[in-house]
């Protein structure tokens, strides 16, 4: 979340728990039966594409086509009664607001979303069919997070940051530990896990979770060439944020603000970092389409791409890689297959 406006110094909850593998386990005893356990797939077209063994966590199949319900309705039902009462408020490229919207619903509390005015119109709808009330700002002349804190203040929503707190990024960390299970099942020992970075919330949680299971385990964070932001946060120790955020077909990956306390869990972690741009991004997407026949958004799909570039040592390795998400608009789709 942006660090220059009051949703960051106001708690999500007042009984807001550290970030750590038990506040993880916690949260996946609260989604237990609530949401889709994704399954791990492996294409032999695209081990042969890589030159080794990757396993794509599919969180595009997750209920609402992205792995944002997790850390959303975790942090709604980690609140108390009151503020639940109250009704939830976010900020989103789109994929997070959908997540708040149907934890809401399913929480039965009422939903307001702060969506930029371009975001893609599939991402809009899909906050609306849950129930949610869709606000616009615009990137160019106003800031979200004072958009919010506005709102807040008219009337008295909670907020649910869509990255930057524990019990956000716990339910991203779920991911990881159903990983962690699927590997042991099947005898799987992982040579390195590829996360796509935008704010930090996905990034931290899995690897929160993975180095539980597997200290040690080499971590890539990918982000969007035209963003940027996480070298220099890893570099600097201090969060980033952009003033403007320039056009770019990773909406998912075009938060301008990088988290304070997911910057903290992952620097510790000593993660490597990598860069996609839009073409190869696409790339991405017609792979997890051809080979596994995932619809995947760009985001979602950066970092199957960054192996297939070859930004990622992945030849003769087994690599963990994330498809967070698949809320793709038909005319991206139709130009990711073209290319």
């Amino acid at each position: 979340m942006s660090h220059t406006a009051a949703p960051n110094d106001a708690p999500l909850s007042s009984a807001c728990s550290e970030f750590n593998i038990d506040s993880i386990r916690a949260a996946a005893a609260r989604l237990h039966g609530q949401i889709a356990r994704t399954p791990l797939l492996e294409s032999p077209q695209l081990n042969k594409a890589v030159g080794g063994r990757v396993l794509v966590k599919a969180e595009s199949l997750q209920i609402t086509g992205s792995f944002k319900i997790r850390g959303a309705l975790n942090a709604i039902l980690a609140l108390e009664p009151a503020e639940r009462a109250r009704g939830v408020i976010t900020f989103s490229a789109g994929n997070h607001g959908q997540g708040v919207a149907a934890a809401a619903a399913s929480a039965g509390v009422e939903a307001v979303i702060v969506l930029p005015s371009e975001a893609p119109t599939n991402k809009i709808e899909r906050c609306r069919w849950w129930g949610a009330e869709v606000i616009f700002y615009d990137r160019a002349t106003e800031n979200r997070a004072a958009v919010v804190t506005e709102l807040i203040r008219q009337r008295g929503l909670t907020f649910i940051p869509p990255f930057d707190h524990a019990d956000t990024m716990s339910g991203q960390g779920t991911i990881g530990l159903e990983i962690a299970q699927d590997l042991r099942e099947r005898g799987i020992e992982p040579d390195g896990v590829v996360l796509n970075c935008s704010g930090g919330g996905l990034a931290s949680g899995v690897s929160e979770s993975l180095r539980h299971f597997y200290p040690g385990l080499p971590i890539t964070l990918v982000e969007a060439a035209a963003i940027g932001k996480w070298s220099r946060a890893l570099a600097s120790g201090e969060p980033v944020t952009l003033n403007t955020v320039p056009p770019t077909v990773l909406d998912g990956m075009a938060g301008p603000t990088t988290g304070t306390k997911c910057l903290a869990s992952l620097r510790a972690k000593n993660p490597a970092t990598v860069e996609i741009d839009d073409d190869e991004a696409l790339h991405g997407v017609k792979a997890a389409f051809e080979t596994m026949r995932l619809v995947v958004e760009p985001a979602g799909a950066s970092s199957i791409a960054a192996l297939l570039y070859g930004k990622v040592p992945a030849r003769h390795r087994t690599t963990i890689v994330v498809a967070s998400g698949g809320n793709i608009d038909p005319d991206v789709l139709a130009r990711a297959l073209a290319v």
